[in-house]
């Protein structure tokens, strides 16, 4: 039995509809499964819904919320970065340039230069008893009593002046060595004096604060 001939016009329309379907099939993005007609995006818990519908393969961009700005702090000192107990004097550079890294300049050179000077003269009379008469409302509950440590064996290790949440507020990190009246010698302690800036006789000066 002979077939007969195809209608021209019939292959002409196949190969319309077979062109129309594989464009249809080339539209629909790999991966992704055709979605149910009258359903929404699902949206994960703490993701917008256009995020979690977002093809596969690609990553959704999520915009956070602006934080609060955060006063200034000083970052963590890496302990592996400090000398050993012990290290003496040769130590002491790298005490220093550990503050200095953690904790960024943030002061005029001036103020930081007088905090630093009175820091460091009121951490000496506060551990060794020497000029305490400087500041009576600082050490007023103590001026008659034994210092805790030899003068002769106290040494500042290192020292840094900050700023301290405020322009008007300023902290004088100390790092520091000595040995108390038992004979044990300890380095590597840390003594915070907080600094406010008042105005005397017409001119600013940083004022100590009593240790709480």
């Amino acid at each position: 039995m002979t077939t007969p001939p195809r209608s021209p016009r019939l292959l002409v329309l196949s190969t319309v509809v077979l062109a129309v379907c594989g464009v249809a099939l080339l539209a629909v993005p790999h991966g992704q499964e055709q979605q149910a007609p009258g359903s929404s995006p699902v949206s994960v818990t703490g993701v917008p819904s256009s995020a979690a519908a977002a093809p596969a393969g690609i990553a959704p961009t999520i915009e956070a919320a602006p934080s609060k700005p955060r006063a200034a702090s000083p970052s963590p000192v890496v302990p592996s970065a400090l000398p050993p107990h012990g290290e003496g004097t040769a130590g002491d550079r790298t005490v220093q340039e550990a503050l200095e890294g953690a904790w960024p300049a943030d002061l005029p050179a001036t103020d930081e230069r007088e905090l630093l000077a009175t820091g460091r003269a009121l951490l000496r009379a506060d551990v060794t008893g020497v000029g305490r008469e400087k500041w009576p409302e600082i050490f007023r509950h103590s001026a008659a009593g034994s210092p805790a440590f030899a003068a002769a064996r106290f040494r500042i290790q290192a020292a840094i002046a900050r700023q301290d949440g405020r322009p008007n507020r300023a902290v004088v990190h100390l790092v520091w060595a000595g040995m108390d009246r038992g004979g044990t010698f300890t380095d590597l302690r840390v003594t915070d004096w907080h600094f406010t800036r008042t105005t005397t006789k017409g001119a600013p000066a940083w004022t100590p604060q009593p240790r709480t």
